[in-house]
C-alpha cells in the first residue's frame, strides 16, 4: 500500500510539473492554427448569406469542396496545386465551417444552391466541381439540381449511397469510437493531446488510413497526411460541420444518378476504412459515363496515390494537356 501511495505521489508531482509546459505548448500551438485559418479567406455574401473561400490562379474554375474536419484550407491544400496547371481554384468552407455560417437547412440539396450561389456571387457561369468525403453529397446533388452548372465533376473518396444488399467494404464504425470521436471534435485541447500522445491510432480512427502505410511511405506523403491531420485544429471552428457531417452520414438517400452527365471521376481505396469504395464503384457503375479508379491500399487519405489523382484530374478537366 505504501509504494503504490509512493508511486501514485511521484507520478502526481510529474504531472503537476509537466502540466505548465504541456498546456503551453497546447496554446502556442493552437494559437498558430487560428492564426493560419484567420488569414487568406474572404467572405463573400451570397443568396444563402456569408460563405468563407479562397482562389488561387486562373483558367478552368473548379469548385473544391472539402470533407469533414475541413474548411477552405483543406480543400485549397488538396487543390491549390492544380492553380499551376491552367485552374482557377476556388476552395470554399462549407456550412458550419470555420466562418461559413451554418444554416438552419444543411441538408446536401441545400448546401449544393449554396455552392451555386457562391459561383453566382464569383461571376462564374460553369465549374469543375471537386467533392472530396463528406464533400461529395453537395457535389453530386449540384450536378443533379444545376446540371448546366457543373462542367466536370470529381468525387474523391466519397461518402456517397450504396444499396444495402450490396457487401461493405469496411466494417461500420463502433458506436463507442463514434462517441470517442465526438468528444474529440468538441475539444481543441482533446484533440490536440490525442494527436500528440497518440497519432497512429488517430490517424486510423479519424483519417481512416493504415498508419503502417505511412511508415512505408515518402517523406512527401508522410508530410501531407500528417499536415491533414494537424490542420484538423482549430476543431472547434469546425465542430457544427463536423456534427452535421457525423448525422447526415447515417442517412444517405438514392439519387437519380442518371441523370448527370457531366464528365466523371471517382476514386477511392478498399482499405479506406470508412467504407468508400463499395459505395464510390457503385456509383460510378450508376452515373453514365464515369469514370472509377480504385487503389487496393491508400486509405481515405490515398496514401502513395497523391500524384496520380492529380494528374487524373488535370486530365479529366484539361484533356488537352493545355491550359
Amino acid at each position: 500500500m505504501r509504494t503504490r501511495r509512493a508511486v501514485a505521489g511521484a507520478v502526481g508531482l510529474v504531472l503537476a510539473i509537466a502540466a505548465p509546459g504541456v498546456w503551453w505548448r497546447f496554446d502556442r500551438d493552437i494559437g498558430w492554427a487560428r492564426s493560419r485559418v484567420a488569414h487568406g479567406s474572404l467572405l463573400l455574401n451570397t443568396r444563402c448569406g456569408q460563405i468563407e473561400y479562397q482562389e488561387a490562379g486562373s483558367g478552368v474554375p473548379l469548385l473544391a469542396i472539402h470533407g469533414s474536419g475541413g474548411g477552405y484550407d483543406q480543400g485549397m491544400a488538396f487543390a491549390g496545386v492544380l492553380a499551376d496547371q491552367g485552374i482557377r481554384v476556388i476552395a470554399m468552407s462549407r456550412f458550419g465551417y470555420l466562418r461559413t455560417p451554418m444554416h438552419a437547412d444543411a441538408s446536401a440539396a441545400s448546401q449544393a444552391d449554396a455552392h451555386v450561389y457562391l459561383l453566382d456571387a464569383l461571376g462564374i457561369r460553369q465549374a469543375a466541381v471537386m467533392g472530396g468525403s463528406a464533400g461529395a453529397p453537395s457535389a453530386l446533388q449540384m450536378a443533379i439540381r444545376h446540371p448546366d452548372r457543373v462542367g466536370a465533376l470529381v468525387l474523391l473518396v466519397p461518402l456517397t449511397y450504396k444499396p444495402a444488399a450490396l457487401a461493405d467494404s469496411a466494417p461500420p464504425i463502433p458506436a463507442w469510437v463514434e462517441g470517442a470521436m465526438m468528444r474529440l471534435i468538441g475539444s481543441d485541447f482533446l484533440f490536440w493531446a490525442a494527436i500528440h500522445v497518440a497519432r497512429d491510432q488517430v490517424i486510423k480512427v479519424v483519417l481512416a488510413t493504415p498508419p503502417e502505410l505511412l511508415k512505408a511511405a515518402s517523406p512527401e506523403e508522410r508530410a501531407r497526411v500528417d499536415a491533414i491531420l494537424t490542420n484538423i485544429l482549430p476543431v472547434s471552428s469546425r465542430a457544427a460541420g463536423l456534427r452535421t457531417d457525423t448525422a447526415s452520414g447515417k442517412h444517405l438517400a438514392p439519387a437519380p444518378l442518371a441523370s448527370i452527365h457531366a464528365p466523371t471521376l471517382i476514386i477511392s481505396a478498399r482499405d479506406d476504412r470508412y467504407g468508400t469504395y463499395a459505395s464510390a464503384e457503385y456509383t460510378a457503375t450508376q452515373i453514365p459515363g464515369a469514370t472509377f479508379i480504385g487503389f487496393d491500399q491508400g486509405g481515405h487519405t490515398w496514401v502513395g496515390h497523391d500524384a496520380e489523382v492529380r494528374a487524373a484530374i488535370v486530365k479529366l478537366l484539361m484533356p488537352s494537356g493545355r491550359p
